[in-house]
This record gives structure tokens, sequence and C-alpha cells, in this order.
């Protein structure tokens, strides 16, 4: 074996018998198991442990598991719902995004932080986390209710806008976008969509119809389709996510649909533990000292602020005051977004590393206190109480 298989299946070997023996340590201790892969990431990491020094491979293969997360929302999406869900979470996720972004804004005025940085972080705070809001959503309500709808509306908004501001940091410029390349993004998404929806209805559902006793040749075109349309998506300059949302979507009609959903869910997981253990690998340690107070005042404001925006916008618009409380607390953190907002902006030299880690902080911080409040107060997968247990 090569050094770099052997290297590859060392990391394996933590990461994965790590994360089954501080699972179950979690189970026993009543902890949700995302704070022990994130734990984990932690311990093990170059800012820890030191034992996976080199994060960056694992971080390439857990973004795989957000693209299978976006296949399969998108799978369960039937687009004539999607465009409803969409004109009722529009002016929700525009104004509440606008709100967080300002406060990101000021608090990182506040604690001496650079006018470009502080656009940067009240960026990072307009959008929650796709992966938390759903995988702590019991099934049930995200396919057939009220509930599950809203969610999936404000957070596919949230994340159209995200791949707005990556396209602005891709520019290298805050102050600048190419108009160009700009309306050449905006067209390519429409475009994408035809192109995918020609293919799947005169190419795919027919090889579908034909071979669909053969479960394996059935589970590999499903992921061939994710992956594919998800590269083609990142080469006109979308992003994989929105690629792999729209195949999930175009297929969604399709009667296999379920059952490919159903395939592929244990490998979205295999990838989502790789997510959270690179999230807190990458975590620099040393300089948490130096932005704690500003972090900690950062993310008391998302947790505090995020909820009551929500509940005050979705009341306005005759929600049920339980039911906007209830997605306030499930939105209640940054996002997945927010990190890779983080990266692009680092490796074009837009922020320094007090601004960076002062993100991944509030991210980590959100993401843990967010995932306890939604755990032990409202129905989700992985209760620790019988009661609020849904699958």
């Amino acid at each position: 074996m090569s050094s770099m298989g052997e290297h590859l299946f060392q990391s394996f070997f933590l990461i994965f018998t790590g994360a089954a023996v501080i699972a179950s340590l979690a189970l026993y201790t009543r902890q949700p198991l995302l704070v022990a892969y994130i734990a984990l990431g932690a311990l093990l990491g170059p800012y820890g442990f030191g034992l996976i020094n080199d994060v960056n491979l694992v971080t390439e293969m857990s973004h795989i598991g957000i693209i299978f997360l976006l296949f399969l929302l998108g799978l369960d999406m039937q687009p004539k719902a999607l465009l409803s869900v969409l004109q009722k979470a529009t002016s929700v996720a525009l104004i509440s995004s606008a709100i967080f972004a300002v406060m990101g804004y000021i608090i990182g005025y506040a604690f001496g932080f650079s006018h470009q940085e502080n656009l940067i972080i009240g960026m990072a705070m307009m959008f929650s986390s796709t992966i938390i809001g759903i995988k702590l959503l019991p099934t049930t309500v995200l396919h057939h209710k009220h509930t599950g709808e809203l969610m999936v509306g404000l957070l596919l908004f949230q994340d159209f806008l995200a791949i707005l501001c990556l396209m602005i940091l891709l520019s290298g410029d805050l102050g600048k976008v190419d108009p160009q390349q700009f309306g050449m993004t905006i067209a390519a998404l429409p475009a994408l969509g035809l192109a995918a929806y020609l293919f799947v209805r005169f190419i795919l559902l027919k090889l579908i119809a034909k071979f669909d006793r053969f479960h394996e040749y059935i589970f590999l075109l499903a992921i061939g389709w994710c992956m594919g349309l998800a590269e083609f998506a990142s080469m006109i300059g979308l992003s994989a996510e929105i690629g792999a949302f729209i195949a999930g979507i175009t297929i969604a009609t399709s009667p296999i649909a379920q059952y490919i959903a159903i395939s592929l869910k244990p490998l979205r997981d295999f990838f989502l533990i790789l997510f959270f253990f690179s999230l807190g690998a990458r975590f620099n340690l040393g300089l948490l000292g130096d932005v704690i107070i500003a972090s900690l005042v950062l993310a008391a404001a998302i947790l505090i602020i995020k909820p009551i925006t929500f509940r005050v916008l979705l009341g306005r618009m005759s929600e049920k005051k339980s039911l906007a409380w209830d997605i306030g607390f499930r939105l209640g953190q940054i996002s997945e977004f927010s990190l890779l907002i983080v990266f692009m902006a680092v490796t074009n030299g837009m922020i320094g590393d007090r601004a960076s880690v002062l993100i991944q902080a509030t991210a980590i911080m959100t993401f843990l206190v967010s995932s306890y409040i939604v755990i032990f107060n409202y129905p989700n997968p992985i209760a620790i109480s019988d009661r609020l247990r849904r699958d």
C-alpha cells in the first residue's frame, strides 16, 4: 500500500473508530451526536493532539456529504410545491438576511475589525445551517408538513443568496463585481434547470424504466446523475450544491425517487460525519484567546436575534406563534456556507486570521447551542426524550 493510501486508511480509522467511541459516550451522557463529531475533530486535528495533520483531503471529501444532502432535498421537493414555497419564503429570507448582516457588521465594528472584514463577518451571519436545520427535522415534518416546506424554502433562498456572496468574493474585491460574469451566472441557473429537465425526460427516465429491476444500476445512476450535474454546475459558474439540488428536483416526480432517497441516506451520513469532523479539526485553538469575547457576543446575538426575527416576520405572514418560534430556533445558527465564505475570503487575502477564527468560533458555538435547544425542546430524530423523538 502506498504511503498516501496508508495515510488515508489511518485517517479513516481514527475518524470512524473515534466517532464510534465518542458517539457511544455522547449517547450514554445524553449529548447530541453532532457535538461529538466536532469535538473529535478538535481533539485529533492539528490544533489538538495532531494525530491528523492534513485535514484538506477530509474536508474535500466531506463536501460530498453536503452535495448528497442537497440532492436528497431536491428528491423530496415537487417542482410545483417548490415554486409556491419560494414565493412564501422570499420576503422573510431577504428581510432577515439584511438584519443579520447589519448585526454582524456592527458587532465586528465594535471589536475593531476593518471595514472589509466587517462586511464579510456580516455576510457570514446571514445564513442558517442546511445540515442542522434539515438533520434535526423529523422526516414526516420535512416531507408532509407546512413547517418543513417553510424551512426548506427559507434555506433554499439563503443558499441562492450565499451563491451570490461567493460570486462577489470570487471577484476578489467587495466593492467591484464583474457585471458580465454576474449576468452570465444569473442566466446559467435557468439554462441548467432546462438542460437537466430535458436530459431527465428523454434519457434518464427511459434508462430507469428499462432497468429498474437492477437495484445496483439505479443506485449507480443516481450517484452519477447527482455528481455529474454538480460538477457541470460548478463548471458554468454556479455551485456544486445548486447543481445537486437541481439534479434531485428533476427526478423528484419519478416513481423511483423515494427508493433512491432511502438508498443514498447511509452514504450521505458517512460524508456528513467527515464534514463535522473537519469543522472541528480546522479550528485554530491558538488564536481563540484573541477573539473569545467577540465570538461570545456574536454567538449570543445570533442565538437571541435570529429566533426573534423569524418569529416576528413569520408572525406577520399569519403563521402560528408556536410554528414561528419552532422555525426560528431551528434556524438559530450560522451556516456551513459561512465557513465556505471564510475559506474564500482567507484564500483571496480579504480577511485576517483573527476575523477568520471569530467566524469559525461563532459557527461552532451556534451549531452546538442551537442543536441543544432543538434537541431538548422540539421534535427531532435524535431527541433524548421519548416524547420529542420523531424519526
